[in-house]
């Protein structure tokens, strides 16, 4: 029995263009994680990973962070398996108090901006010392917050990305590489 949207979902993603193999995700990451080491290992930092998208790369950053530090999530989504953002949705918030402490929030990608500037801000308002932000793809549009992150895997063009913890209508994130939709019909 084939399912529908995983059918839809493995047409997408053999039809889509590889912006970045996995070699080329995984050199990133490597190099992040030493930007990372060298601002906050001194820090006694808190990673704060949203869900779901950010999973995977705070998954292979992690242990390549060697120093002390606390982990936990957020779950707020935009999308919640939609192909375009809505209103934003709170559904968990962290369990570690983040007041005195230096934060750093690790996501999949920067669009928008509404998301991560929301993030940065509910840690600010719980009283983080620091917040830095961390994005695998830097997604080159139109903001509609006024965000940048601190550190940047990589950038790619305004397109409908998936892979490496980014979906397409919550299938796709398991893709060892980073894909865009294909234009073509």
């Amino acid at each position: 029995m084939t399912d529908e949207p995983a059918a839809e979902a493995w047409a997408v993603y053999h039809a889509a263009d590889c912006l970045y193999d996995e070699p080329t995700v995984r050199t990133a990451v490597d190099r992040l994680a030493g930007e990372v080491t060298a601002t906050l290992r001194d820090k006694n930092p808190v990673l704060l990973c949203p869900m779901t998208g950010g999973v995977v790369l705070a998954g292979h950053l992690l242990p390549q962070l060697d120093f002390p530090l606390e982990f936990d999530y957020v779950h707020a989504t935009r999308y919640a398996g939609s192909l375009t953002g809505g209103k934003l949705s709170w559904k968990v918030t962290p369990t570690v108090a983040l007041s005195g402490r230096h934060v750093l929030v690790v996501d999949d990608v920067l669009d928008r901006g509404i998301t991560l500037a929301a993030l940065v801000e509910f840690c600010r308002h719980q009283g983080a010392a620091s917040v830095h932000s961390l994005v695998l793809i830097d997604k080159r549009c139109q903001r509609q917050a006024p965000i940048e992150a601190d550190f940047v895997g990589l950038t790619a063009p305004d397109r409908y990305l998936f892979g490496w913890g980014m979906d397409y209508k919550g299938y796709l994130r398991n893709v060892p590489g980073i894909y865009a939709v294909s234009d073509q019909p």
